[in-house]
This record gives structure tokens, C-alpha cells and sequence, in this order.
């Protein structure tokens, strides 16, 4: 039988045969009560609704009916209905048994038309239930095929020129792997097609709230514009999914399709942003959308115990074919091996014990992708720039929302409607505008065109007993370098705290300075419903002792020599003088400072004795 979360029927049954009426749903109109809609998954019909469904195939024996409601009759029960249950319902006619028996086989037969398939290059062909395809015929959400998935990067990686909206629909597809493996393997967990829907589309909608070039807007842009508010690209996937729901009235096709609207809302957008309150509280459940008995379903679109989810499973698999970089996980032998069991009397998605070393592979998948492509520094220069660009226009941007209230770039983001028609797109408008109060975010597009980007100076990091440092501390470190003098070398040219960017990248595993395989079970073979904790020394000897650290890395907007020698200059200065970093690291130079003292080296390398002891402290490495 059906948990109850399945044979709850829909606050409201629709009666109407508007559009939104999936393929070869049966509209009928029973007479003496109004019009009923029955929806195509029979589970979430209620004991009226059966009773339609069966007047629908010319059963019009009302003693029959009004005893189909005295037993309460479900949609989700009429599959388990025998000869037995006929008898008991008084239903002795052959020919009304025939009847019965027939419609309720016509019960099991598919749909035409109830899902779409889509031919993704990195999943194959998937399916969709037609929920999903309507979610995806929406502006809301066809507005990430225009929003780049690893933004600037696209102009250091030829290959990388993905969208968001592609890697929504396999997020979705993968949420729906995942939840239905579960199902097939323990049914005990009573997960309803209600779950598994509300599931998918979550996947499916948890990057709506990314702006222009992804991360660049909510990791850079927006910070600098608006300094005092702390908005993530989550908290607009919200707003922008509920935005959808509402303007494209959907409440009323979730209901055709089975779910109840408030409630299923509220568990998509927990599974997408997360608890209102602390998710370790183990005293108090903070979800509001499912109860603890199904706390496993939050793991599985956005992880915050671990970050093990289908959406790290799909970028990694759809990143590295579009980057040229071999991926070494595979998510499917996650599937296979993953399992629900209780951990501190709540439900945590488990997987074998063998697969741990796998899971720190995963981890340093997601680290390499970092430094090789995510964190490139060519890369993040681009995005730099273009959020200067952004900044300087930003004033002079217009963007009609509801009602025709005009926004800018910065402030779209408090208005979904104005939010919708903010995209990459926007690079363009100021690149080919020819509003003079554009000129200088123009001319910072035009140098991007043209590869006159700023220099990379270089890069060090904070040494040990400074661990790393603050967002605060980080916005003071332009000036610091910028403060710094050195009186032995002349400089030739003066530069400013606005001459300089710096990079504080943090590069971890998921989970900061924590090992996140810390925060997984994992149950044997032998006994799959006892989960147990692995530590690192239990697997190997070689996995890193820390999975966190910190680079500072310096860039200089001015080009011409004689700054970028000053730039170099100071930032080694600095280096030499604070004794919160370390030495710097000069990639494309390391020969010649290694040789800084001979006559062919550039000049702001060739360090005079004294400054050469105080560099090499060893307490600086």
C-alpha cells in the first residue's frame, strides 16, 4: 500500500479543461457535484475522485458508488483491488465486476506524451516528467541559456562556453537518479511521487538566482556594489522560482500533477537554500516541507552535512567534457552503493565502506578543478574587469521590473521581473552602447576584446600562525601594498591603492578548514543498516593533513612597464615586510628572480644584500 503521503488528495480538485490538463487525463462532470479533474497519477485521487473515474467508464450504479466512498476507496488502493475486495463492496454482477476490473487495468497503462525526451551530451537521452518541461518553458527559466556556467572562463578555455541551463537540466535528471534508486532499494523509506517530483525540480531550479557570468555577480560584483547586503545566488534562486510559480500560475498545474502546492513549495525551497535555522541541531527539526523520518531528501540537491549532491556530479562530468580535463569520479557507482540509515536518530544517505576512497578522490577532483580552471588566474582577472566595467555602469543601466519601476544592475536583484532580463547579455549593452556616461565600463569591455588585460604581479600566501585571512582584513590589503615603499630601489613610477586587485582565494574541500568524508557513514556488507565513521588514518597515510589554505594574489590595472616593474616592486616588498604572508611566488619569473642578483635581471629584482637576509627568514616558509 501507499504511505499517506500518496493518498492525501489535492486541497482542491480542478474542474476545468483549460491547456493545463496533461495528455488523456479524464475530464468528467458527475451530476449533482461540480466538475473534477482527474489528474493522471491516480495515487493522489481521493474517494470522490475514484468515484468520477468510474462513472467516466460507465459505471452509473450509484449503491455501487456511495459504497466505493463508505470504504474509502482511494485512487492508490484501486491497483489492489481482487475478486475478494469485490465481494465485500457487494459487487455480484458479472458484467458491473468486468467493468470494474477493466478500468481499473486501463489504470496501468502509459500515458502518450507524459514526458519528453532530451538528448544531453553528458547523460545521454533523459526523460522529463512534463511538470519539469513546463517549469522549463518559462522566461524564468530559459534565461540561463544565457548565463555562461563558469562565466570569464569562457575566455581562457575555448571549449567552455556552457550554460547554466544545460547544467539545470542535468542537475534535475540526476535528483531524480538518485531519489528513485532509493526507493527501488527500500521501500521502507515510503518516498512518495510526491517526493520524488518536488526532488527534481529543485535539481532542476536551484541555480534560477545566478546574474551575469554566474559567480562573478554574486561573488564579486555584488559585494562591491552593495557592500552591507549579504545576498547569494541561493536566496535569488528562491525568489526566482517562486517568481516563476506565480507568474506563470503553476500552483494550479502542480495540483493536476499531484502535488499540494504550499506545502511542496516550501520543501523545494529548503532543499535549494537550505533551514531557516542551524542545520546540526539534533534537538530540533528546522525543515519545514518534509518531516525528520525524511530528512535523507535534503541531502540530495545542495548537501550541507557534506557536500555530497547531484549538482557537484553533474558540473564535474559536464565542466571537465567542456574544460578538456579528465573527471575521475563517477556518480554512478555512488548510486549503486548508496543507501539510507540512521545516524543520531535522523536519515543520512550512506554508501559502503569500500567507497571511501573513492569519496576523497571526488573532494580532490572538485580541489584540482579549482586551481586548474575555476580559480585560473587569467580567468579571474577577466571577471575582475568585467565587474569593474559593471561597477562604472552600473549608475546608468536601466532595467524596467513590476509595474515599470526602473532598476540598475545592482538593484535588480530586489525585483524578480527586472532580475529575469538581467543576463550576460548586459556585456554587450555596454560594449556596443554609445551613451558617453558608458566610456569608461566600455573601454574596460574593449580591453578585454583586445587581450590588454591587467598583469598578474604575483601570489603568495599567509604563513602558519596567521592561518588566513578575514573578508575584513582581505578589502585593507590594496592599500598595504600599495603603502609599501622600498628606499634602496627608485621606483619609477607612484602607484595607488586603486592601481592594485587582490585575490584572497580560499581553496578547501567544501567544508572550509573540515574534512567533509568526517561527516560521512558509511555500513559493510555485512550489516548495510549500522552506519560507522571512517577517519583519514584508516584509509591511507597519504591524504592530506589540512584541506584548506589560502592564496593571495596580486594584479595590477596599469600595463605599461615602468608600473608593472613598480607593482612587481612592491608587492615583493611587501611580502618581505609583513609577516602575516610568505615569500611570493612568481610563476612566469621564477628564473630570474631566483637570479635576481645578476646584471641581466630586471632591475626590481635586483635586491641589495640587506633586503635578500630579511626575505629568506625562516619564518617565512
Amino acid at each position: 500500500m501507499q504511505s499517506s503521503d500518496s493518498e492525501q488528495p489535492p486541497k482542491r480538485a480542478r474542474c476545468d479543461s483549460s491547456p493545463r490538463t496533461p495528455p488523456n487525463t479524464p475530464i468528467v462532470e458527475a451530476k449533482g457535484s461540480p466538475r473534477l479533474a482527474l489528474h493522471w497519477n491516480h495515487k493522489t485521487w481521493d474517494p470522490e475522485q475514484v468515484c468520477c473515474f468510474l462513472q467516466h467508464c460507465g459505471i452509473s450504479n450509484s449503491d455501487l458508488l456511495q459504497r466505493f466512498r463508505e470504504n474509502k476507496i482511494t485512487g492508490s488502493l484501486l491497483p489492489f483491488l481482487d475478486d475478494s475486495h469485490l465481494d465485500v463492496l457487494g459487487i455480484s454482477s458479472l458484467n458491473e465486476r468486468q467493468k470494474v476490473m477493466n478500468c481499473i487495468q486501463g489504470l496501468g497503462r502509459p500515458h502518450v506524451h507524459t514526458v519528453k525526451v532530451i538528448n544531453d551530451p553528458i547523460h545521454g537521452h533523459i526523460e522529463l516528467h512534463p511538470l519539469l518541461i513546463r517549469i522549463i518553458d518559462t522566461p524564468q527559466f530559459q534565461r540561463l541559456r544565457y548565463i555562461k556556467q563558469l562565466g570569464g572562463s569562457y575566455y581562457v578555455f575555448p571549449g567552455a562556453s556552457h550554460n547554466r541551463f544545460e547544467h539545470s537540466l542535468g542537475v534535475g535528471y540526476l535528483a531524480g537518479c538518485l531519489v528513485r534508486a532509493l526507493r527501488e532499494k527500500q521501500p521502507e523509506l515510503q518516498i512518495s511521487d510526491r517526493d520524488v517530483l518536488c526532488v527534481q525540480i529543485a535539481g532542476l531550479c536551484h541555480d534560477l538566482g545566478h546574474g551575469p557570468f554566474s559567480h562573478m555577480f554574486d561573488g564579486r560584483f555584488i559585494p562591491l556594489a552593495r557592500p552591507r547586503l549579504n545576498w547569494k545566488h541561493e536566496l535569488g534562486s528562491v525568489k526566482m522560482f517562486e517568481h516563476l510559480v506565480n507568474s506563470n500560475k503553476l500552483k494550479d498545474v502542480m495540483e493536476e500533477y499531484g502535488l499540494m502546492p504550499e506545502e511542496d513549495i516550501c520543501f523545494i525551497t529548503e532543499q535549494i537554500e537550505g533551514p531557516r535555522g542551524s542545520p546540526d541541531s539534533k534537538s530540533e527539526w528546522p525543515y519545514k516541507g518534509r518531516p525528520k523520518e525524511k530528512s535523507f531528501l535534503y541531502e540530495i540537491v545542495a548537501n550541507k552535512r557534506n557536500g555530497i549532491d547531484v549538482d557537484k556530479w553533474d558540473y564535474f562530468a559536464r565542466d571537465c567534457h567542456h574544460l578538456g580535463i579528465q573527471n575521475n569520479f563517477d556518480y554512478k557507482r555512488f548510486v549503486k552503493f548508496a543507501r539510507v540509515c540512521e545516524v543520531d536518530s535522523r536519515k543520512h544517505i550512506c554508501t559502503r565502506e569500500k567507497e571511501v576512497g573513492n569519496l576523497y578522490d571526488m573532494f580532490h577532483t572538485r580541489n584540482s578543478l579549482h586551481r586548474r580552471a575555476y580559480q585560473h588566474k587569467v580567468g579571474n582577472i577577466i571577471d575582475a574587469m568585467i565587474t569593474d566595467a559593471f561597477l562604472k555602469a552600473d549608475n546608468y543601466i536601466e532595467i524596467t521590473g513590476t509595474a515599470g519601476v526602473k532598476y540598475h544592475i545592482s538593484t535588480a536583484i530586489d525585483d524578480m521581473e527586472a532580475f529575469t532580463k538581467l543576463t550576460d547579455n548586459i556585456f554587450l549593452e555596454i560594449l556596443h552602447s554609445t551613451d558617453p556616461r558608458l566610456d569608461a565600463a566600455r573601454e574596460i569591455l574593449k580591453k578585454i576584446e583586445c587581450r590588454e588585460l591587467y598583469k598578474y604581479v604575483g601570489e603568495t600566501r599567509p604563513v602558519d600562525k596567521k592561518g588566513r585571512f578575514s573578508r575584513e582584513e582581505s578589502k585593507a590589503l590594496e592599500k598595504q601594498i600599495a603603502d609599501t615603499k622600498q628606499t634602496e630601489v627608485f621606483l619609477e613610477t607612484e602607484l595607488t591603492a586603486e592601481d592594485f586587485i587582490v585575490d584572497v582565494i580560499n581553496m578547501d574541500y567544501g567544508m572550509e578548514d573540515k574534512n567533509p568524508i568526517d561527516h560521512v557513514r558509511f555500513y559493510s556488507k555485512s550489516d548495510p543498516s549500522k552506519a560507522t565513521m571512517i577517519t583519514k588514518d584508516e584509509v591511507s597515510q597519504l591524504l592530506p593533513k589540512r584541506f584548506a589554505e589560502q592564496l593571495i594574489r596580486v594584479y595590477c590595472k596599469k600595463t605599461d612597464e615602468k608600473s608593472l616593474s613598480a607593482a612587481q616592486q612592491q608587492f615583493l616588498n611587501w611580502c618581505k615586510n609583513d609577516n602575516n604572508v610568505g615569500p611570493p611566488s612568481f610563476t612566469p619569473l621564477k628564473l630570474n628572480f631566483n637570479h635576481r642578483d645578476s646584471p641581466n635581471s630586471p632591475a626590481c629584482y635586483r635586491v641589495p644584500p640587506r633586503a635578500k637576509v630579511q626575505l629568506f627568514r625562516t619564518n617565512k616558509m
